[in-house]
């Protein structure tokens, strides 16, 4: 993944002033009819600059990573043109913003139209404990636009049958032709009557009115892994809203892991705490400690000292193939608040043994 804070050196807390004076410092050094100039580091700072200078592209860049916006699925700028083919940057260079621009131009989709993608879900659930260490399953009930269940996504009223399009004569793409400061630049976008599939229904269905997706409810079943971690995401490719002609989007699942009374969490290691009678400290002991797969007896050796941990091997949280990491009880010696006068006279003569 490009780190774009790094290719334009600015702060990932950066204003929208700083990015934008970042970007037109790398951009005029790097511009390939410049001297000395670098066309793949131009093409890369100007896909950096198109992302965190939109506020929507940015705030799914920070949270996910890419971008979806304009259709494209990985957030890859400009789509790979050749910035070597423009003309009329000597000198003016810096008399004009050119992610600006390009915003304007193709509507914030940069030079590649792609396919048409459906919006991005998220939702959050809540896990007990003892579920994020040893998975689960949830059934989730969401309202999102899905393939309309009446036509099966073709558009088309049962009985009745598709025909070519019209408007792309059946190809699912149109090309057009525009004028700009840099020229004249031809574009191939999906065809918006048929949304790419280069067919319309005859008659179209009912419920959808023809665009194959209308908004209802859908239950999907979520697996979450054992060994999960609080806040943790879970992506869950195409199981977003769908979109007429196009691929869906995808469904994240942010995780909450409700705390436990007994158990912490350190890694793959869980730890408990054991209290345990001074006497037993200077003499040993047997004792019974919880495990999240039942109880566990150990022995407690003689002159154990308060906060040192016994390991429990393998009774820990699930991680590889058959691996669990370790339980850590760490022991807790209770010292009485009040003695009876015998406790405190057999103390007395315990001192005076030494110890």
């Amino acid at each position: 993944m490009k780190n774009y804070y790094d290719i334009l050196g600015v702060k990932k807390g950066a204003n929208e002033d700083e990015i934008k004076s970042a970007f037109r410092k790398l951009a005029h050094k790097y511009h390939p009819d410049k001297k000395g100039g670098d066309e793949t580091k131009f093409k890369e700072v100007s896909e950096a600059y198109s992302v965190l200078s939109d506020k929507k592209k940015r705030a799914e860049y920070d949270t996910y990573g890419k971008t979806f916006a304009g259709g494209s699925p990985h957030g890859q700028g400009f789509g790979g043109f050749d910035f070597s083919n423009f003309q009329g940057f000597q000198g003016n260079f810096q008399e004009f913003d050119l992610g600006d621009i390009f915003g304007e131009f193709f509507g914030g989709g940069g030079f590649s139209a792609g396919q048409r993608r459906g919006r991005d879900i998220s939702i959050d659930i809540e896990l007990a404990f003892r579920e994020s260490i040893f998975g689960t399953e949830r059934n989730v009930l969401i309202a999102k636009v899905g393939m309309c269940d009446t036509c099966g996504g073709s558009g088309a009223k049962k009985g009745t049958k598709m025909t070519a399009c019209t408007g792309c004569n059946g190809k699912g793409e149109m090309r057009e032709t525009r004028n700009s400061l840099f020229g004249s630049f031809t574009t191939t976008r999906q065809c918006p009557k048929c949304h790419g599939r280069g067919q319309v229904p005859e008659s179209p269905c009912e419920t959808c009115r023809g665009e194959g997706v209308a908004r209802r409810q859908e239950e999907i079943q979520i697996v979450v892994p054992a060994g999960v971690s609080d806040g943790e995401m879970i992506r869950m490719p195409g199981r977003g809203e769908a979109a007429a002609g196009g691929s869906a989007g995808d469904l994240y699942v942010k995780l909450h892991v409700k705390k436990d009374s007994d158990f912490t969490r350190d890694g793959n290691n869980l730890t408990i705490s054991l209290p345990i009678k001074l006497s037993d400290a200077l003499l040993g002991g047997e004792y019974h400690v919880r495990t999240l797969d039942g109880d566990e007896t150990i022995d407690v050796p003689a002159g154990v000292t308060h906060g040192e941990v016994v390991r429990i091997r393998g009774k820990g949280v699930p991680h590889g193939r058959n691996t669990r990491g370790d339980l850590m009880v760490r022991i807790d010696i209770q010292f009485p608040k009040k003695l009876s006068a015998k406790a405190r006279e057999l103390i007395e003569k315990l001192r005076g043994e030494g110890l």
